[in-house]
């Protein structure tokens, strides 16, 4: 009898096993596709992602080769290049409408700093996203009904650590001046920690604007012997987030009377 019904129990652990790994699989491909379809139309560039792993049983996943591309009339070709980001998930949250992300991990990302006397590639794609904000960003949902009926998910991000990433400057107007730069961690905690949590458009304003923050005070530090002005980059670039980060690049005039 107990060994009857230790063997069900066996049966029920395989079969529970299974259907987690094939829900698993098949969330994969919903947020990858939700990534790709989503983001641009926040972002209004293109997002490309080479795959994304879920793994419901250890809460862990896996975001491979994430590119951002860079708005019309920039010659760089991408804006930030991710070669993996490592993702802590409470597993149940997925089926939620707050999905809870414990870390974010995201170790040496590429950054493209492009910039002229018209602006920058960052600033341009962070106008862009402060201009979705107000509309509350598009639907994150993955049926028409839901989507008619209550706005996308929202999210919390307990820890996410930018950490070993590189901004690779062209400083266009000056001969295509060029070069790389580290970049200092970048790390934020707590964001959508209330009951409610953040939407897409929202976290995407935080984490974008402190790595345009972040990039344009690293330029500006770099460059200051190049023209005057540019000293000034660094004290506006902490009002980058949620603002028309455009203003932070004002004093690149300088650069272009040498």
């Amino acid at each position: 009898m107990k060994k009857s019904f230790l063997g069900v129990l066996i049966v029920l652990a395989v079969l529970i096993v299974v259907v987690v790994m094939g829900v698993g699989h098949v969330l994969d491909s919903i947020v990858k596709r939700g990534v790709e379809t989503v983001g641009p139309k926040i972002m209004q560039v293109s997002i490309k992602v080479d795959a994304v792993n879920l793994s419901l049983l250890s809460g862990s996943a896996r975001v491979k080769d994430l590119v951002i591309g860079n708005p019309e009339g920039y010659k760089t070709p991408q804006a930030i290049s991710i070669s993996s980001a490592d993702v802590g998930v409470k597993p149940l949250s997925v089926f939620s409408d707050k999905i809870v992300l414990r870390s974010v991990l995201i170790e040496a990302a590429d950054i493209t700093y492009e910039g002229g006397l018209g602006g920058n590639n960052l600033s341009k794609i962070m106008n862009n996203v402060n201009a979705t904000a107000p509309n509350g960003g598009p639907a994150a949902t993955n049926t028409p009904a839901r989507a008619a009926n209550k706005p996308g998910r929202k999210f919390e991000v307990d820890d996410l650590l930018i950490t070993g990433a590189r901004v690779h400057v062209s400083l266009t107007g000056i001969g295509g001046k060029e070069l790389t730069l580290p970049l200092p961690d970048i790390h934020l905690t707590d964001l959508g920690k209330d009951r409610d949590g953040i939407t897409t458009t929202e976290l995407t304003q935080r984490v974008l604007g402190a790595i345009t923050t972040a990039a344009i005070t690293t330029v500006a530090n770099a460059t200051t012997g190049i023209g005057k002005g540019v000293e000034n980059w660094g004290k506006d670039a902490g009002k980058a987030v949620g603002q028309d980060v455009n203003k932070i690049t004002r004093g690149i005039g300088g650069l272009f009377k040498k």
